[in-house]
């Protein structure tokens, strides 16, 4: 009976420990878990629903294939940043000036600078014209939540900010809510979405080239870096980092999926064309009904603000940690004033810029795309050339697959962004 006894207690006491070890890794897994996410959750701002409105409206199902080669490529480029964040613990721009020079900063980060503030202009356009679809004037709608994301920012530490984003990136179900209630033929939606359609139209062209454009931009690169370095991820528990990119990947490309479908079971089935995706959101309602229009304007709303939160912050941590500057939401204005002073000077650059009458504003985020597209193929390179040095990354420099398919990544990201921007430039000119 002492025998059974024993065993039995042995019993409960192994199972406790394992049940403490799984406690223990899902408090890690917690703890980890929020820069991949978040990144990739804002890589679908106001620019990114646009697109893929305009996919669904213009193009149907047919281009719904192409979510899935995005998505390894956008998790192939995140993993390697991330990767460098926690073995090297600095960030992109600080480690593309130890190793690359300042003047080559000091140009990409003018570059950066000049590509996100058009961005960051995108993203407060789209806070005025997801407001203007309740009803809200831009000259209320905007400056309130120019306000909103900066107090958030300087007041708060990255644990708050980044418990506030993650709870931002869980409204885009609005989304996927408004695909179902749009009801899809969904026979026809896997069909098209694991067969490619190919066609060598320009137009079908470039919103392929868009599609990709608008899912790896270079901000994403170094706010993500910068993210995972103040988050002290360490390098025993880079394996939860890694799940942290793969899970905001499919999640980012997830919703994109459903805002193309959305827009394919409703406009482009009655052939309605969109410019905007305040425009489909407006269109939606006869067709899908107010409850999905409503749904799908207020996903425009976070969206942008959202994003609005993100961009300058990527922003300031890129231009001041090349430039040698301190840097971390968690620090005071005092202790890191480059940092915060850029965060605010951008948010009311963005803002005065929406403003004001007339404003050229397609212009602007045009030419700032055409900058992405040059900047996007150069960074990937000093990605690649970075984590391949052993000095720096030691054995988790890449493997010769993984080597392959970034190498493979970046040709063809350089290839479609440089073509995105040279069909872009005749446009400026008109």
């Amino acid at each position: 009976m002492a025998r059974i006894a024993f065993s039995r207690a042995a019993r409960v006491e192994s199972g406790v420990k394992r049940m403490n070890a799984r406690f223990k890794n899902l408090l890690v897994i917690l703890a980890v878990i929020g820069p991949g996410i978040v990144t990739a959750s804002v890589d679908n701002d106001a620019g990114g629903i646009t697109t893929y409105s305009v996919a669904g409206a213009h193009f149907g199902y047919s281009l719904l294939w192409t979510l899935i080669p995005i998505t390894m490529a956008l998790i192939v480029v995140q993993e390697m940043s991330a990767r460098m964040g926690v073995v090297t613990g600095q960030g992109l721009a600080d480690l593309i000036r130890e190793n690359f020079g300042v003047k080559v900063t000091f140009y990409l980060m003018v570059g950066l600078l000049f590509a996100n503030l058009g961005n960051i202009v995108a993203e407060f356009a789209g806070v005025a014209a997801s407001g203007e679809i309740f009803g809200i004037p831009r000259y209320v709608s905007v400056p309130i939540s120019a306000l909103l994301v900066w107090w958030l920012v300087v007041g708060g530490t990255y644990d708050l900010v980044e418990k506030v984003f993650l709870t931002a990136s869980a409204f885009y179900a609005t989304y996927v809510i408004s695909g179902f209630l749009a009801r899809p033929d969904w026979g026809l939606v896997f069909r098209q979405a694991v067969s490619p359609s190919l066609s060598f139209k320009p137009d079908y062209l470039m919103m392929v080239i868009g599609l990709v454009g608008t899912t790896i931009a270079p901000w994403m690169q170094f706010y993500l870096q910068s993210a995972v370095v103040e988050k002290g991820i360490k390098i025993r528990d880079y394996r939860y980092s890694r799940l942290d990119v793969i899970v905001g990947s499919f999640v980012t490309d997830l919703v994109a999926f459903f805002i193309v479908v959305t827009c394919a079971a409703t406009l482009f089935a009655r052939g309605i064309s969109i410019e905007t995706a305040a425009d489909a959101a407006i269109a939606l309602q006869p067709l899908a009904g107010r409850f999905a229009a409503a749904l799908f304007a207020f996903g425009l709303y976070n969206a942008s603000v959202f994003s609005a939160s993100i961009l300058p912050l990527s922003t300031a941590y890129s231009v001041c940690e090349g430039m040698g500057w301190e840097t971390g939401i968690s620090k005071r204005f005092r202790e890191a004033p480059q940092f915060f002073g850029l965060y605010t000077g951008l948010i009311i650059a963005g803002v005065a810029i929406v403003l004001i009458p007339r404003a050229p504003l397609l212009l602007l985020m045009l030419l700032s795309q055409v900058v992405n597209g040059i900047l996007l193929p150069v960074i990937l390179i000093f990605i690649l050339i970075l984590i391949n040095n052993r000095r720096l990354m030691g054995e988790y420099v890449n493997s010769r697959f993984f080597n392959g398919v970034a190498w493979a990544t970046t040709v063809g990201m350089a290839v479609l962004t440089v073509v995105w921007a040279a069909t872009s430039l005749p446009g400026l000119f008109k």
